[in-house]
């Protein structure tokens, strides 16, 4: 079997599909391995990560069965609402209507994970390598982060690359992510730029390498799910930050605990989770799901099932313009005069406008725009709509930035369902 092709899978899922490959795969050691217990085949971490302990008399288990203790085993604790796309990875979306805060609670911000997160993930011991092309490298506990450098609060906004992609026709292949993977939470920590300035960037540094502690899939050591990085310039700017709380409190585990980088405006996979290392590289950085289609979309235009060469996709950086309704909630009931409201988001822009349409889009109405709290806060806007008449209404939200790109009613379709940022629909029935 091909070693990712369970990565989209749920548990379960993976198990009713082929319950004697995904038995193998789960419970057998791997090549060169003793019989040591739960995911021998998968490593010692998923086994601690899941269970804690090995499984004495496993090998009487039969093909298909998955651990009664999974029934129980709850992959959202500290979590409110959210969607389970996923649980292995966990990837979890939330609701529109639970988006409605100004700032996104932690427990309702949204999850992706590409491996399986770290055991260990205490702050007392952990560590950041800051090294490659710096003329200081440094080694940094999270109490040397506090310390020496500046520590700020910022909202911040982070949606995954993929937000939309159960919209795609023909869809796409990955995680379907509908409206909710995205938030706004207020993240506390210091300046990715001002660790680099202290670093020293050495002339011909181009790309930031990101690295985590999460372990792949598979858990092949030494071989990370994911590793991705962006330009200088991107580091550089004054709202990248390499973070250590959230919401006034710690990060969640699922959110990258205790550390993780946060970059605004750009896909959610430059935000790495679990952060041990930040290596500046003379290259465009190399890493998994860096390269080939990766967070990638073509130069081009191209329709449903035309070959594109791998060179002519072009990696991701700044995400669309897009809003969200937030309130009332979609299929809800409302009265004849009900306020509106949502947030809008454009990459590193600001958002310039945002209107509403109830006919269909034969005509539009302006909401009312709060500027972002900081740069790369998603924006707050309301409007109070007069329905005209009972019935079935569509309410139309379309964003405009300030480089006057504006929010489609439909896009083009991508091979990996990426940046769809199509208008968001909310349905209502009007007594």
């Amino acid at each position: 079997m091909p070693r990712d092709s369970h990565e989209n899978k749920g548990l379960y899922a993976y198990f009713a599909e082929n319950p004697d490959e995904a038995h193998r795969q789960f419970f057998e050691p791997a090549p060169g391995l003793s019989r040591r217990g739960f995911f021998a085949g998968a490593g010692l971490t998923a086994a601690g990560g899941l269970l804690g302990m090995t499984i004495p008399f496993y090998g009487n288990m039969p093909p298909g069965l998955v651990p009664a203790a999974f029934a129980s085993e709850d992959v959202l604790v500290g979590k409110d609402g959210l969607t389970l796309l996923n649980d292995r990875p966990i990837n979890a979306e939330t609701p529109a209507h639970l988006l409605d805060d100004a700032i996104t609670p932690t427990a309702r911000h949204f999850i992706r994970n590409n491996g399986l997160p770290p055991e260990d993930a205490g702050a007392a011991g952990w560590t950041l390598a800051v090294d490659g092309l710096v003329e200081n490298p440094m080694e940094l506990s999270i109490a040397d982060l506090r310390a020496r450098f500046e520590v700020v609060t910022m909202a911040l906004t982070i949606e995954c690359g993929g937000n939309g992609r159960a919209f795609f026709d023909p869809p796409a292949e990955g995680s379907q992510w509908t409206f909710g993977a995205v938030g706004c939470a207020e993240w506390t920590g210091v300046r990715l730029a001002d660790v680099l300035k202290k670093a020293g960037v050495k002339p011909g540094a181009i790309y930031t390498a990101h690295y985590g502690a999460d372990t792949h899939l598979s858990g092949k050591a030494g071989e990370p799910p994911i590793s991705r990085g962006v330009p200088i310039a991107k580091a550089m700017t004054g709202n990248v930050l390499i973070a250590f709380g959230m919401n006034g409190g710690p990060l969640h585990k699922q959110n990258g605990a205790p550390l993780r980088l946060v970059v605004p405006g750009w896909p959610g996979s430059c935000s790495q989770k679990w952060l041990t290392r930040v290596r500046l590289r003379d290259i465009v950085h190399d890493g998994p799901k860096m390269t080939g289609t990766s967070y990638r979309v073509p130069a081009y235009p191209v329709a449903p099932g035309d070959e594109v060469p791998e060179d002519d996709f072009e990696i991701i950086e700044r995400m669309p313009v897009k809003s969200l309704v937030t309130s009332p909630e979609t299929g809800a009931a409302a009265g004849r005069n009900v306020e509106v409201r949502g947030h809008a988001w454009s990459g590193d822009r600001a958002v310039s406008a945002v209107d509403l349409s109830i006919d269909f889009g034969r005509s539009w109405m302006a909401a009312e725009l709060d500027g972002p709290v900081n740069p790369g806060a998603w924006q707050d806007w309301r409007r109070r709509v007069a329905f005209p008449e009972a019935g079935y209404y569509e309410v139309w939200a379309r964003a405009t930035d300030s480089a006057g790109e504006m929010q489609p009613f439909a896009i083009d379709w991508n091979p990996k369902g990426y940046l769809n940022n199509t208008m968001h629909r909310a349905a209502l029935r009007v007594a």
